[in-house]
Parts: C-alpha cells; sequence; structure tokens
C-alpha cells in the first residue's frame, strides 16, 4: 500500500492550514486546546466560516453545497482541523440527517431543510435511542399514528444528545405493529417547539449536561415531515448509522496522543519525566502502534462510497484507542484527575487550581469516554455485524 501523499494533496493541505491559520479565532483554539467546555455559539461561528469558504459540508452532493474532492482529502481536512483545534462539527445536520434527506427526501423537503443546515441557523438532534431500545432499535416504541394531514406521536427518546440546543429532531418512529419490527418504523422531521415535546436534562458521571430525555405528548406533526415512504424508516436509518459510523477518527486519536505526550512530559516518576518510566513508555509505545494501525485501516477504505463491515471495524478499533487514551492520561496525572470542578473547564475560571491545569480535563474526558463503546451501534452489535458480513454466520 502507498502511503505517501501526492504533491497536489500537499498543496491541499497546505491550503487548509492556511485558512485554519487565518479565520480561526485564537481564543477559541484555546478552549478546544485546553479541554474546555465549548458553548452554542463556538461551534455555529466555526461552522460558518467553513460555509463561508464552501467547506462545511464537502461531502454533499456539489449542486447542493459539496465539493468534489478525492477521499485523501477528505481525510486530510478532517484531521487538519482536529490536529490544529479546531471546533468539531456538530454532526447531526450536516453529516447525518442532510443525507437522508437528500438521498431519500422530496424536492420540497431538500429546499426546505437543507439551507439551515449548511449555514448552522438550524440545530439538530437525533432521536433514536429510547428507554428500552437501544443496541436492539428495531424494538422502538414510540408511536405515530396518522390523523388526516398529521401524524400524532407519543413516547420518550433519550439519550438525546444537544435537545436542548435543538430546532429539530429526526425520529424514529413506530407507523406499524402488524409485521416484523424492522417493517413498521418510519422517520419523521420534527419541530422541537411544537406544543407537546418536553426536553429533561440527565447529567452524566462525569458532570456534564451533554445528553437529555425528550418526551412527546400527543405532539402533531405534518404528514409532510414524512422522509421517504411510510414504513420504510429502518433503511433510511441504517444508511444513516454506516455514516455515522465511518467518520474519521484519526485527527482526535493523534490529537490524545499529543496531549498524553506533553502531560506525561510534565509529570514526574521517581525524580525523572513520566516519559523515562519504562512501564509507561511501553503502554504509550503500544498506543502509537494501534493508532498508526488504524490510520493505515482508515485511509485504505477512503474509496469505499458505501462503507459497510468496514466501518463496523473501524468504528471498534477507534473508540477502543479513544478510551485508552483517556485511560492512560488519567493514569499519567494520578492523584491530580481526582478532583472535578466543573467551573474549572469554563472559560474565564480564575479559581486556584487543584494541581496543575492540564489535569482539569482528564477524569471528565475518562468517565465521558465510556460512552464511545456504546453510542452508533454498541461495539458487541458491531462485532455481530462483523459475523455476519465477513464470516456468513
Amino acid at each position: 500500500m502507498d502511503m505517501e501523499f501526492r504533491a497536489e494533496d500537499l498543496a491541499f493541505q497546505a491550503e487548509v492550514r492556511q485558512f485554519i491559520g487565518e479565520n480561526l479565532p485564537l481564543d477559541l483554539q484555546e478552549k478546544v486546546a485546553r479541554g474546555l467546555h465549548l458553548e452554542k455559539d463556538d461551534y455555529v461561528l466555526w461552522q460558518q466560516k467553513l460555509n463561508q469558504r464552501g467547506w462545511f459540508a464537502p461531502h454533499w452532493p456539489v449542486d447542493l453545497g459539496g465539493v468534489e474532492w478525492t477521499p485523501t482529502q477528505h481525510f486530510l481536512f478532517q484531521n487538519e482541523q482536529v490536529e490544529a483545534n479546531c471546533p468539531p462539527i456538530m454532526p447531526f445536520g450536516v453529516r447525518m440527517v442532510a443525507p437522508v434527506i437528500f438521498t431519500y427526501g422530496s424536492a420540497e423537503q431538500k429546499q426546505r431543510f437543507l439551507p439551515s443546515i449548511l449555514d448552522s441557523t438550524a440545530w439538530w438532534c437525533q432521536g433514536y435511542s429510547e428507554p428500552g431500545s437501544g443496541s436492539d432499535l428495531a424494538s422502538l416504541q414510540t408511536k405515530a399514528v396518522r390523523e388526516g394531514d398529521h401524524y400524532i406521536v407519543n413516547g420518550t427518546k433519550t439519550w438525546t444528545t444537544l435537545a436542548q440546543h435543538a430546532d429539530w429532531i429526526f425520529c424514529l418512529v413506530r407507523t406499524s405493529s402488524d409485521s416484523k419490527p424492522q417493517e413498521g418504523i418510519s422517520f419523521l422531521l420534527i419541530d422541537m417547539t411544537t406544543p407537546g415535546i418536553d426536553v429533561t436534562p440527565i447529567i452524566t458521571i462525569d458532570g456534564s449536561h451533554e445528553v437529555n430525555s425528550v418526551f412527546f405528548t400527543d405532539v402533531r406533526v405534518p404528514v409532510e415531515n414524512l422522509i421517504g415512504e411510510e414504513n420504510k424508516g429502518w433503511t433510511y436509518a441504517k444508511f444513516l448509522l454506516l455514516f455515522e459510523r465511518s467518520n474519521s477518527l484519526t485527527g482526535s486519536l493523534k490529537q490524545q496522543l499529543h496531549r498524553l505526550r506533553s502531560v506525561a512530559g510534565q509529570e514526574r516518576s521517581g525524580g525523572l519525566s513520566l516519559m523515562a518510566d519504562p512501564a509507561f513508555a511501553a503502554q504509550l509505545a503500544d498506543y502509537e502502534v494501534q493508532l498508526r494501525t488504524y490510520e493505515f485501516l482508515e485511509l485504505r477504505t477512503l474509496g469505499n462510497s458505501q462503507p459497510g463491515a468496514e466501518a463496523s471495524y473501524l468504528k471498534i478499533i477507534g473508540t477502543d484507542l479513544q478510551q485508552l487514551a483517556s485511560e492512560l492520561t488519567l493514569q499519567a496525572v494520578a492523584y491530580y484527575g481526582n478532583p472535578y470542578i466543573h467551573d474549572a473547564l469554563v472559560h474565564g475560571y480564575n479559581e486556584p487550581a487543584v494541581g496543575p491545569e492540564y489535569a482539569a480535563p482528564s477524569a471528565p474526558q475518562y468517565f465521558n469516554y465510556r460512552k464511545t463503546a456504546i453510542y452508533a451501534g454498541s461495539n458487541e452489535i458491531q462485532r455481530n455485524i462483523l459475523s455476519k458480513a465477513v464470516l456468513g454466520m
């Protein structure tokens, strides 16, 4: 496998770096680098700068705002942003529901929803998981009953990321119970300001308000907000999940490695840098080898326009590495990782620090990253997909 980038790829990489250097505010870059909490406005600011350059939705069709990049350019673009400490792109609109809309939606739906996703004036969240339906998503029970020109929606969605900020939610709902569970699901777009929707925070173990429960009580949704055909939502959901699982993680994993090296270089063990400790150095080397392997695998699958089993494989390896990096970082800061002061991760906090500043996000990130093996389909489910697709089991 040829791992050398072509001259035109390197020129593109330099162009991306120049754009970031000229457009990313230094205070925002610092917040990301330090692991501080980002506000909605932080994400929107960067997304709108990318959109002004025509780079916010590069994977969309060109006539809708996309860019004719090679798979390698997509890879470089994502990874340069992460390594430069740009705010992450919120995926729910531009990378998740938008491909469903422009692939399966009507012309009217494309015209109605895609422009506000592109300019980040509409914020989306994902209504998939329910209290009794996570990995077994096809068992979902949120119901949508047709009454004239509307569906009446009742039920509960949970673990809904950033629903407290969302203008819209794309939702899997049950429209039929007369056949196999997968065959009675539909895909609805629901305005979050509709009467009957209640968003309740879920405070996670790291102390953050990232996810929510969303309750639907007699919520009236226009039939025109149905994507594709009624009872075909499972097809659209699987299409969406393929792309959710195949997002590049190489850049974020390298960013974690840089931070881990920086922390280990400042921490002491037996009077020496932790980097000189043989046991820790061996763990770090093992992580680097696994990261390099992951990067090769990701590059090898770049040309696949419809990721299949590869997406499941990359999801397993990538999320395992995310967890390992957070574990090694927490191990490196040792006791300084124990105290957790939520406000210490808010920009402008100026109280005396408990230990070095770099230790503050270590424990919250460690706890938060326990979720990576569960979201977008648990890693156990991904192994089942692999066994079926590759081994025929």
